[in-house]
């Protein structure tokens, strides 16, 4: 019987409780997940791909135990198509968390384009209804915008809020120069 292995692929910038939650419902479905970590083109990051690599490795490690018999993951960066990577990796399908019926269509496009060009299959992978409109651009905005970020503990792991935090407050980073400029 032949392994199955799926990739989870985004930009997890920043990773939100829904993308963990997406991932610890997928770990009882395949043998194996690879979280790939990857670039948007059309959004400026706000953090590197080490930071969110780094990140995403602290939160895997300590998912881990909540089931220690589902299957393993491991966290990588690619850059490229997502096909590209899921066949390179082995992959059966691509894993895609599902947060409403606006994303179901978007990504239904993307399934049978990554279907017809690449012989891949999409698995969807229902958000709890808590993370259904949960984003990482959200989040991005509200960090900017001032918004308390103690509130932000339903929807983004403390580790991300306390990344967040430093990146608001670095007048270097892009984050530190939104929130500067929203407040002059």
């Amino acid at each position: 019987m032949s392994k199955h292995l799926a990739v989870y692929t985004g930009s997890f910038d920043p990773v939100t409780l829904g993308h963990l939650d997406v991932l610890a419902r997928a770990r009882g479905m395949f043998d194996e997940l690879i979280v790939g970590v990857g670039r948007n083109p059309d959004k400026e990051a706000l953090f590197s791909f080490e930071e969110r690599l780094e990140m995403l490795r602290i939160l895997v490690h300590d998912l881990i135990p909540t089931n220690p018999a589902a299957a393993p993951v491991r966290v990588e960066h690619y850059t490229g198509l997502t096909v590209d990577f899921a066949r390179t990796s082995g992959a059966c399908a691509i894993l895609r968390g599902i947060r409403n019926i606006t994303d179901l269509a978007n990504e239904c496009q993307l399934a049978i384009t990554n279907r017809q060009v690449a012989n891949i299959e999409t698995v969807f992978v229902v958000t709890g209804e808590a993370f259904a409109y949960t984003s990482s651009s959200l989040i991005r905005q509200i960090v900017a915008f001032g918004g308390p970020m103690e509130n932000l503990s339903a929807i983004v792991p403390p580790l991300v809020i306390a990344a967040l935090r430093r990146k608001r407050d670095d007048p270097n980073s892009a984050l530190g120069r939104l929130a500067r400029e929203n407040l002059e």
